[in-house]
């Protein structure tokens, strides 16, 4: 059974208040704890690795799987491997995501490897929001891999969320899209104290009239670090494009390295990449409005990273 703080962190990272409806997976400090299939989504634990295949039938639609992990105890190192194979011509949101709950002084851990198989005219929403708490000196890290296989017609949308919280991240993003298949990525990223993160986006357009678009905003406050490794390749004809903006504060670091490279006549690329401070000019119109100065800079942040 679930806990008070269970749901808590179930809240923070799938914005449910209670056990969600259709198929899903919770998994709690490194085991299943529930579970729920559907007549079109299967849930199967694997047998020879930590981790489980998601099965959506061809032509499902309307359906979601929601599969949270929570940690919450100390010296925990969580490794899952989990296998998305999403039928042509279905329709499915995906809400995954992990909190981690860090009272002790030892670090807890969870590394998830996802790798989606979207099949042909598929189109698949996948949320992914981490979030950190604890009054505790260990540390709360994650380390999330996405690999996504996008075949011919397919459309694929990821919202990558990084809350609060986090102290280490490292997260690499691997994508290839057949012909005509279409790619949206919107990443979110917050870092403060002295948080490090680090995100790397590659995108291969293999396929004819397959597209990207890469999004990506980010806060860095007090003496946090953020590193940003962004490959967009057009191997065919195809269109590309990468806008990374930064908000930086205090004594934070932001490195943002946006790269693209073509190999074929007809891809067309664009990068673009803005590092700055907030401008004084919100500031003081949201203070001409009545807001003190934190609450003008929280309610410049908040939008910023919406």
């Amino acid at each position: 059974m679930l806990n008070a703080l269970d749901k808590q962190m179930l809240e923070k990272v799938t914005d449910l208040h209670e056990i969600p409806q259709g198929a899903f997976n919770i998994r709690k400090n490194g085991e299943g704890v529930q579970r729920n299939t559907t007549a079109n989504i299967d849930i199967v634990t694997k047998k020879d690795k930590s981790g489980i295949d998601v099965i959506v039938k061809p032509y499902t639609k309307g359906e979601s799987v929601h599969i949270p992990v929570i940690v919450t105890e100390e010296n925990i190192n969580d490794v899952v491997y989990n296998t998305f194979e999403i039928g042509e011509y279905a329709e499915v949101e995906i809400i995954a995501g992990c909190g981690i709950h860090n009272c002790g002084t030892h670090k807890s851990q969870h590394d998830g490897i996802h790798t989606f198989y979207v099949r042909k005219g598929a189109k698949v929403k996948y949320v992914e929001k981490h979030y950190g708490q604890g009054d505790g000196q260990g540390e709360r890290i994650l380390n999330p891999k996405t690999i996504i296989e996008a075949e011919e017609g397919s459309y694929t949308e990821l919202e990558l969320i990084q809350i609060k919280g986090i102290d280490r991240t490292k997260r690499d993003t691997e994508i290839r899209l057949m012909g005509n298949a279409k790619l949206v990525v919107t990443e979110r990223l917050l870092t403060y104290q002295a948080q490090e993160a680090e995100s790397s986006i590659t995108v291969e357009l293999l396929g004819e009239d397959s597209s990207a678009q890469i999004i990506s905003r980010s806060v860095a406050q007090d003496n946090s670090k953020q590193d940003f490794y962004f490959d967009l390749v057009g191997r065919s004809k195809g269109r590309g494009h990468i806008q990374c903006d930064a908000i930086i504060m205090h004594d934070a670091q932001v490195h943002s390295t946006p790269k693209i490279s073509a190999y074929h006549s007809e891809a067309q690329l664009v990068h673009e990449a803005a590092i700055g401070r907030i401008e004084s000019e919100q500031l003081i119109k949201l203070m001409s409005m009545g807001f003190s100065e934190k609450e003008a800079e929280d309610t410049i942040l908040d939008g910023f990273l919406k």
